[in-house]
C-alpha cells in the first residue's frame, strides 16, 4: 500500500463505534509518543523511491471511547517484528459510562490525525546537500561529543572512572554523574540531556545505568559517523521521540546550550532565537522541522577552503616552519647564537656596556685597594667590599633612570633613539638593576660583617698602626663597627631594600601567596606602592653612610654624591612636574559605565594641550581612594576624539574602591532620571562624581604602530584597551585620506573651497609620511560573552567606516568549547541565522562575528605570512603573560624561516 492510498482507506470506511484504519510506511522513527501532545502516534517520513525500503501495515482500533494499535504486519513478506506487534496490545474494554458523549470526539480526531498524517507526507523532502563540497567536508568533521580534551583517552579511561565512581553504587552509574565519567564535568546539564536521549532510545526507564550500558552509549557518542552525530544530536533535540523537533524543544536547546558555554545573553533570548531557527528551517509554518533540515544547516556555510596557489604556499610554508635538525652541534649553536643576536641586538649592547662598566669599576677599585695598607690588615676582603660598593653607587644611580617617564617618552617621541635603545624594556632593565644592587649589597655587607671587622679586632698592634688613622684606637668589641654611623645606615639600608625587594615580587604584589588573612592585608599593589617610596630614605641613608666612610677622608674621594646627583635631580624635577601637571590639567568627568566583567569606563574631558599617540597610557588619580596612589591606564579613546576615556577593570583593592565609589555616584537621584550603572553630564542632572586627577601621556611600545605597514595586535581581555585606541585611531585616519583624496579629486580641499591647482595639503602629506599601516589585524580573546559591551560601539563603528578592508577583526570568547563541539553546534548554527539575516552576531552583539575557543595563534601567523610575503609586521601584545612567551616565539620562528618579519612588542606599565 503506497503514501497516497491513505486518505482512500478512511473515505471509503464507514466510520462506526469500532473501526480499524490501516497505514503502511517505511519503518524510520518512533512509533509512539508521550501522552499529551497533539500529534500522531507515528512518524510518517517524505516519500520515497528506493525499492529497498521496508514497509509495514498499521491498523489503528477506535472504538467507543479509545483508540489503540491493532495489528502491526509486514506488507512485502517481511517477517513482523515482534517488538512492534507489542504497540497492539492493550486493554479490549473499557468502562462505557461515557460513550455517547465522547465517540464522536474520539472519530473526529482519529480523522484529525490521519489527514495531518496525510498532509505531512505529502511536504516535499529538502534538497539533499552534496557533501563533497568544501565548506560541507569542513562541517562533517564537527558536531563531536567527545573530543581529544573530553574522554579523548577512549573506553579505557571511561571504564576505569566507571569503576572509581560505582564503587558503592553496586556498579550502577546514576545520571548526575554520568557527565564525570565521559569527560564533560564542567557541562554536566548538557551530559544530563545526552543521557536522556541515549536512554530514551534504548526504552531505559530509570536514572542509572550498568558497565554494558555505558558500553553502548559510548560506541554511539564516540561514533565518528556524521551520521551518527546528527542522530545523537537530533535525539537530544527531540525530546519526545517523534521524528520532529517543535519550537518548544529548540528553545530548550538553546537554553541549554547557551548555558554549557556560559552565554546568558543568549538564554534571555532564548524564545526569540527558536523563533528564529524556526522562520529559517520552518517556512511553511507546519510547526516542526525534521533531521534533514538540520542537516543541510549544518553543512551549509562559507567555504573553508583557500584557492589552490594558497593550499600550495601554505603547504610550502609548513615544510619550511618544520624543526631544522643538523647533526653538527657547532652549526647548531653557529645558528642559534646567529638568531639570537638578530632578535635581542638592542638588549645585548645594552647589558654587554652595563657589564662592562661594572666590571670596570669593580676591578679599578680592587686593585686601588690591593695597593693601600688596609690589605695587609684585611686581605681581599676589603678589595671585595670596595669593588661591590663602586658597582653599588652605580647601580643605585641608574636604577632611576628607567622609571623617568617624561624623559623616556621624551626621548622616544623626539629622538631617533629608539632605533638603538630599547626603551620598550625600561621595567625589565629596572629589575635587572635591581637584582645588580642586591648581589652588590650581598658581596660589600658579607665582605665587611664576616671578613673584615673580626680582622680588625684580630689584627696585632703592628699592623693595627697601618688602620689607626682611620679607626683610632682598636676596639675590643664586635659591635663597635656595627653601632658606627656606617654601620647603622649601612644595616637600614638593607632592612629598607628587602622589604621593598620582597614585596616588589610577582608572589607578593599580585597576592599569590595562600597567607593568612592577617597577613595579606600586608601584601598586594598598595603594599608594593608603599614600600617602594621607602627610597627616599635609603637614598639620604646612601648619601650619609657614603659621607662616613671607613678608610677615606678627602671628600672628592667620596663620590657617592657625584654617582647620584644628576639621577636623583632628574628624577625629582619628574616628580615635581608630575604633581603640578596633574594639578593645573584638571579633568572633568563627562559620563561612566560600569560593565559586565566587573569594568568601569570613565570618559573625561580632555585638557588643554594634552597630545597624545594611541597606544599611550596615562596615570590616575582618586582622592576619594586614596590620595597617593596613581595606577598607569592605556587610553581607549583616539588622539581625534574630544574626550579622554580609560576601561578600568576591578583586579585589586584600589580599583575595587574606585568602582565602588563610581556606582554610588551613578545611583539614581530621588527624580530617578539616571541608572546605577551609567551616568553622566547629559541627563538634566550633574552627578556627584569624585575629583579624578590625570598624569601623562607616558610612551609605550604599542605608539610605535604606524611605522609599520602590517600590523598584528592582539588583546586579552581588559589587555584590549590600548589595541582599541590603535583600531580607532586607524578608522580614523583611513577616513580622513579618504576624503582628502576625494576633496582632490573634485578639485576643492577639505572646506570645499576650489583651489587654482590640485597640490595635497600640508596635513595630507604628513600624514602620508607618518602613517604607514595599510593592513591591520585585531585579535580579542575574552572569557565573558559581557566583556564584548566593553568596546560594542567601537567595533560596530570600525566596521561601518573600514570600507577597503583595511582592519580584520576577530572575536574570541573562550567560555564557548571549540568550533565543531557538539556543545557549541546549536550556538554556531544561531550564529549563521542571525548574522545572515540581521548583520548582528548572538555573542558579541555587534557586526564582528566572533569565534569559539582560543585562537590557534601557529596559524594566525601562518596566515599573517602567507597573505604578507617580503613584509615586516609588528605584533602588539597586551594581556597575561603567560601568553607571551608564545607569541614571541611564534614571531621568532616565522622571521626566521619566511620571507615576512615579525617584530614582537609586549605592553609594559
Amino acid at each position: 500500500m503506497q503514501d497516497t492510498g491513505r486518505e482512500d482507506h478512511h473515505s471509503d470506511t464507514e466510520l462506526s463505534g469500532s473501526e480499524r484504519v490501516a497505514y503502511s510506511g517505511p519503518l524510520s522513527g518512533p512509533l509512539n509518543k508521550r501522552p499529551g501532545k497533539k500529534s500522531a502516534r507515528f512518524n510518517v517520513p517524505e516519500t520515497t523511491t528506493s525499492k529497498d525500503e521496508q514497509y509495514v501495515e498499521i491498523t489503528l482500533d477506535v472504538r467507543n471511547d479509545f483508540v489503540a494499535v491493532h495489528s502491526v504486519k509486514p506488507s512485502h513478506g517481511v517477517k513482523e517484528d515482534p517488538e512492534m506487534t507489542l504497540l497492539a496490545k492493550g486493554p479490549d474494554k473499557r468502562s462505557a459510562s461515557n460513550v455517547v458523549r465522547t465517540a464522536s470526539a474520539r472519530i473526529r480526531q482519529v480523522s484529525h490525525e490521519i489527514k495531518r498524517l496525510a498532509s505531512f507526507s505529502k511536504r516535499p523532502p529538502p534538497g539533499r546537500l552534496d557533501r563533497s563540497k568544501s565548506a560541507a567536508a569542513h562541517a562533517l568533521k564537527g558536531l563531536k561529543f567527545i573530543s581529544k580534551t573530553d574522554g579523548g583517552a577512549g573506553w579505557a579511561a571511561v571504564e576505569k572512572r566507571f569503576d572509581e565512581i560505582t564503587a558503592s553504587t553496586e556498579g550502577l552509574l546514576p545520571r548526575a554523574r554520568f557527565c564525570e565519567c565521559i569527560g564533560m564535568k564542567e557541562s554536566k546539564e548538557f551530559a544530563g540531556e545526552l543521557f536522556s536521549s541515549l536512554a530514551r532510545k534504548r526504552n531505559i526507564q530509570c536514572d542509572s545505568i550498568n558497565k554494558a550500558e555505558l558500553r553502548e552509549f559510548w560506541e554511539q557518542i564516540s561514533n565518528q559517523s556524521f551520521d551518527s552525530r546528527l542522530q545523537t544530536f537530533f535525539d537530544m533535540v527531540d525530546k519526545d521521540a517523534d521524528g520532529r523537533i517543535t519550537e518548544q524543544e529548540v528553545r530548550e536547546i538553546i537554553t541549554l546550550s547557551a548555558s554549557a558555554n556560559k552565554l546568558s545573553n543568549i538564554q534571555k533570548q532564548a524564545e526569540e532565537y527558536a523563533a528564529l531557527i524556526m522562520e529559517e528551517l520552518d517556512p511553511e509554518n507546519h510547526g516542526y522541522i525534521m533531521i534533514e533540515n538540520l542537516e543541510m544547516l549544518l553543512l551549509q556555510g562559507p567555504s573553508q577552503s583557500a584557492g589552490g596557489e594558497s593550499r600550495n604556499l601554505s603547504r610550502m610554508l609548513s615544510q619550511k616552519l618544520k624543526p631544522t635538525l643538523d647533526s653538527n652541534p657547532l652549526n647548531r649553536w653557529g645558528r642559534s647564537t646567529r638568531y639570537f643576536l638578530l632578535d635581542n641586538w638592542q638588549r645585548v649592547w645594552v647589558m654587554a656596556l652595563w657589564i662592562a662598566v661594572m666590571a670596570s669599576l669593580f676591578a679599578y677599585k680592587y686593585v686601588q685597594y690591593r695597593r693601600r695598607a688596609a690589605y695587609v690588615v684585611m686581605g681581599h676582603c676589603v678589595c671585595m667590599a670596595k669593588g661591590a660598593a663602586e658597582t653599588l653607587k652605580l647601580n643605585m644611580a641608574l636604577i632611576l633612570l628607567p622609571v623617568c617617564r617624561n624623559t623616556l617618552t621624551w626621548l622616544r617621541n623626539k629622538t631617533r633613539l629608539g632605533v638603538a635603545v630599547p626603551f620598550d624594556d625600561n621595567l625589565n632593565f629596572h629589575k635587572v638593576i635591581a637584582v645588580g644592587v642586591a648581589v652588590g649589597v650581598g658581596i660589600h655587607g658579607i665582605s665587611h660583617l664576616a671578613c673584615d671587622f673580626p680582622r680588625l679586632l684580630r689584627a696585632s698592634e703592628e699592623k693595627w698602626e697601618l688602620m689607626q688613622q682611620f679607626f683610632g684606637d682598636q676596639p675590643s668589641s664586635y659591635w663597635h663597627f656595627v653601632k658606627s654611623k656606617e654601620g647603622v645606615t649601612g644595616i637600614l639600608m638593607v632592612l629598607l631594600m628587602a622589604i621593598a625587594f620582597t614585596l616588589a615580587t610577582p608572589w607578593f604584589r599580585r597576592n599569590k601567596l595562600n597567607l593568612p588573612t592577617w597577613l595579606k592585608k600586608l601584601t598586594g599593589f598598595n603594599a608594593f606602592w608603599y614600600s617602594h617610596h621607602l627610597f627616599v630614605i635609603v637614598y639620604t641613608l646612601l648619601i650619609v653612610h657614603g659621607y662616613y666612610l671607613y678608610l677615606t677622608h678627602e671628600w672628592y674621594k667620596k663620590t657617592t654624591w657625584m654617582y647620584l646627583t644628576v639621577p636623583v635631580m632628574l628624577y625629582g624635577s619628574e616628580r615635581c612636574i608630575r604633581a603640578l601637571r596633574s594639578s593645573i590639567k584638571a579633568v572633568s568627568i563627562k559620563k561612566v559605565a560600569i560593565y559586565p566583567g566587573n569594568v568601569l569606563a570613565i570618559h573625561m574631558s580632555k585638557p588643554q594641550g594634552f597630545r597624545y599617540k594611541s597606544g599611550q597610557y596615562m596615570f590616575v588619580n582618586c582622592a576619594a581612594v586614596s590620595p597617593f596612589e596613581w595606577h598607569p591606564f592605556s587610553i581607549t579613546s583616539a588622539p581625534g576624539d574630544d574626550y579622554l576615556s580609560v576601561h578600568i577593570r576591578t583586579l585589586g583593592d584600589w580599583t575595587l574602591q574606585l568602582r565602588t565609589v563610581f556606582s554610588e555616584a551613578c545611583q539614581p537621584p530621588p527624580n530617578g532620571k539616571s541608572g546605577l550603572l551609567r551616568a553622566d553630564c547629559f541627563q538634566g542632572h550633574s552627578p556627584d562624581f569624585p575629583r579624578v586627577l590625570i598624569d601623562g601621556p607616558y610612551g609605550a611600545p604599542a605608539q610605535d604602530y604606524k611605522k609599520y605597514e602590517v600590523l598584528l595586535l592582539v588583546g586579552l581581555g581588559i589587555g584590549a584597551t590600548p589595541m582599541i585606541s590603535i583600531v580607532k585611531d586607524i578608522a580614523s585616519n583611513i577616513r580622513a585620506m579618504e576624503e582628502e583624496e576625494k576633496a582632490l579629486e573634485n578639485g576643492t580641499d577639505g572646506a570645499g573651497n576650489s583651489p587654482l591647482t590640485k597640490i595635497p595639503s600640508p596635513n595630507a602629506h604628513k600624514r602620508k609620511e607618518s602613517f604607514k599601516t595599510r593592513r591591520a589585524y585585531f585579535y580579542w580573546v575574552t572569557r565573558e560573552q559581557g566583556s564584548f559591551d566593553w568596546f560594542k560601539g567601537v567595533m560596530n563603528e570600525v566596521a561601518e567606516l573600514d570600507h577597503n578592508h583595511v582592519i580584520e577583526l576577530h572575536n574570541y570568547c573562550t567560555s564557548v568549547y571549540e568550533e565543531g563541539d557538539a556543545r557549541s553546534a546549536l550556538i554556531a548554527m544561531l550564529q549563521s541565522i542571525n548574522h545572515a539575516k540581521n548583520g548582528v552576531d548572538i555573542v558579541s552583539g555587534t557586526r564582528v562575528k566572533s569565534h569559539f575557543a582560543k585562537p590557534d595563534w601557529r596559524n594566525v601567523y601562518k596566515r599573517t605570512a602567507l597573505n604578507h610575503p617580503h613584509s615586516r609586521v609588528g605584533v602588539f601584545y597586551c594581556g597575561a603573560p603567560a601568553l607571551t612567551k608564545e607569541l614571541r616565539q611564534l614571531a621568532l620562528d616565522f622571521s626566521h624561516k619566511t620571507s615576512t618579519k615579525f617584530d614582537f612588542h609586549k605592553e609594559n606599565f
